[in-house]
């Protein structure tokens, strides 16, 4: 039998992973992970789930409702992709990570009559949480797109209810250069009757409209609606206001489909959410002098929303450890990030990084005071060494550095 690191060095080396390597480990259908399911005597439809889609905030929004629902007293499955720091983040029920030895046993038993499918790592994972909520009986899965929603290896769920957080720009060589083809892509997860909750329609509000009314799906729009006075949530970032209140409405029409979740229930969950089920890397506070932060904001609109919360803290000096993606327009997201800053330059340590060499033209470009790192962890260390009590260290650019710096 295989260890845990030998099991997980198969999955991540001999498959094709989008969050290592990109464009060419997306799949364009969904018959690989139907295929699988179908062996496993379709595992997703024993268990009712919420299925979760956006470009930024549905990582937060899948734990913040998971929380809720834990607090009510379900067994809650959920499902969320990347991980930072173990495979076993993705899959959790009640907040704890799925046992190394199921994951060992599954990929053994399975893997003979999977190989004839050639599935992708992402097709594996989804297939094993999916059989995992089954086993475990829970009650309960929020269950979070990797990429896009329409093609996404989780979209043959049929869920109780879906939720698209907000659309922006992320992903456009693969869900289209277009807010509107992005929108149609995010919007492929309503299903038929299932009522959708719409966080913040970033100006696509026609095509949710018109792919619910043909889907004959109530659509619920929260950024137009008041939530409750004094609602709050541990996660920090002002970015989570808005997820706040696409919680609420779902939490809302949870109530209409039956569910039974206290308003002291729901409130629990919202300040419980880092407890129950573990959560980093958004605004994750590290260190209070230097106040040190992470998060895994990486595309325009979530940068944008990180650096307008920088400006807003009182600091001496600030101090940047960024690193990016290559498949990203790098060049535009490293405009975002204040002039007035020291950069700590480096890249993850994974074949999509953005090399040390690209990030470093663009400093010189913008005329920026850098210093480049080989490693996430040298960079890190020495924003440490350098910066005073009253400055600022911010780690981001990519959900890989922030892993890394962890």
């Amino acid at each position: 039998m295989r260890t845990y690191q030998e099991t997980l060095d198969y999955l991540f080396e001999q498959l094709p992973i989008f969050q290592r390597e990109g464009k060419k480990a997306y799949k364009k259908d969904l018959g690989n992970i139907r295929a699988l399911c179908s062996m496993l005597n379709d595992p997703q439809n024993s268990f009712e789930s919420i299925h979760i889609a956006g470009t930024n905030g549905k990582g937060s929004t899948a734990h913040m409702l998971a929380s809720v629902f834990h607090e009510a007293g379900y067994k809650t499955g959920l499902y969320t992709s990347p991980h930072l720091k173990d495979f076993r983040e993705r899959i959790r029920i009640n907040g704890e990570m799925i046992e190394e030895e199921r994951v060992i046993k599954f990929v053994e038993f399975h893997q003979e009559k999977f190989n004839a499918i050639q599935p992708s790592f992402f097709e594996w994972t989804v297939a094993l949480a999916f059989d995992h909520f089954n086993q475990e009986k829970v009650d309960i899965a929020v269950v979070e797109t990797g990429l896009g929603g329409r093609l996404d290896s989780t979209n043959i769920l049929s869920p109780e209810l879906t939720v698209i957080t907000n659309v922006s720009f992320d992903h456009m060589d693969v869900l289209g250069d277009s807010l509107n083809k992005i929108a149609l892509e995010k919007a492929g997860i309503i299903k038929g009757e299932t009522p959708v909750i719409i966080g913040n329609d970033s100006g696509q509000a026609n095509i949710f409209k018109e792919k619910a009314a043909q889907k004959k799906a109530p659509i619920n729009f929260a950024q137009k609606k008041p939530i409750a006075e004094g609602l709050t949530t541990d996660l920090k970032g002002e970015y989570q206001k808005e997820n706040l209140q696409t919680v609420y409405w779902a939490w809302w029409e949870l109530r209409k489909l039956g569910w039974k979740i206290s308003y002291p229930q729901l409130l629990k969950g919202l300040v419980s959410v880092v407890k129950n089920t573990a959560l980093r890397g958004r605004w994750e506070v590290l260190s209070s002098a230097p106040f040190t932060v992470a998060d895994i904001a990486h595309n325009e609109s979530g940068i944008k929303g990180i650096v307008e919360q920088i400006k807003q803290f009182n600091k001496k000096n600030l101090h940047l450890v960024i690193g990016f993606v290559n498949d990203k327009n790098v060049e535009e997201l490293f405009q975002l990030f204040p002039k007035e800053a020291h950069y700590y330059l480096t890249q993850a340590s994974i074949p999509r990084a953005l090399p040390l060499k690209e990030l470093t033209k663009l400093a010189k470009k913008r005329e920026v005071n850098f210093t480049a790192y080989s490693s996430v962890k040298e960079a890190y260390k020495a924003a440490q060494s350098t910066a005073q009590k009253e400055d600022m260290i911010y780690i981001g650019g990519s959900t890989f550095v922030v892993a890394e710096a962890l």
